[in-house]
């Protein structure tokens, strides 16, 4: 099983919809690789920086409520693996593209409100470490860390820890 964790990039909006987070001029490319300049393109928010380092180093997104939401495109899973995110953390996801995390042995981790306003609150640089089998996350930061308890299906933990549906399937059929 790969590993799940890495620096946070904070994204303080909802609604993230995947037009930001990869936009569909980029739909036509034929590999996971050519998406990788494109993410989150579009997505515009006080502060934020596509080019910047601090996304390209992250493995981790931290945002608001119904990230995913918009069109069902799996490109939009796909930009975010090729770019070494492999874990986002939100309010709640769009249905789909929650799936489709999962489908690609990736994490959606739903936390409360008041569980992201508190990693919102957080000085410094972030990074958080993922136990898949406890659903624990521990998030890092200048002032300490927080563990936050999150829940997973077995069928979630299984995808997740398989590396995805194709890789599960492999293994069980």
């Amino acid at each position: 099983m790969k590993e799940f964790g890495g620096r946070i990039v904070r994204l303080d909006r909802s609604d993230i919809n995947t037009d930001e987070i990869i936009p569909a001029k980029y739909l036509t490319e034929i590999s996971r690789e050519a998406l990788k300049p494109y993410l989150l393109e579009d997505l515009k928010l006080d502060g934020f920086d596509p080019a910047s380092d601090e996304l390209k180093q992250a493995g981790v997104i931290v945002t608001r409520a119904n990230f995913g939401c918009g069109s069902s495109r799996e490109h939009a899973v796909w930009v975010l693996e090729v770019n070494g995110i492999n874990v986002v953390v939100a309010e709640s996801f769009a249905r789909i593209f929650r799936q489709n995390m999962f489908n690609c042995g990736m994490l959606a981790v739903e936390l409360a409100a008041a569980d992201i306003d508190r990693i919102f609150s957080m000085k410094g640089d972030l990074s958080a470490a993922v136990d898949v089998d406890r659903g624990i996350i521990t998030v890092s930061g200048a002032d300490g860390s927080l563990d936050f308890s999150f829940s997973l299906n077995d069928f979630e933990r299984d995808l997740v820890k398989a590396g995805g549906w194709l890789a599960y399937a492999d293994k069980k059929y």
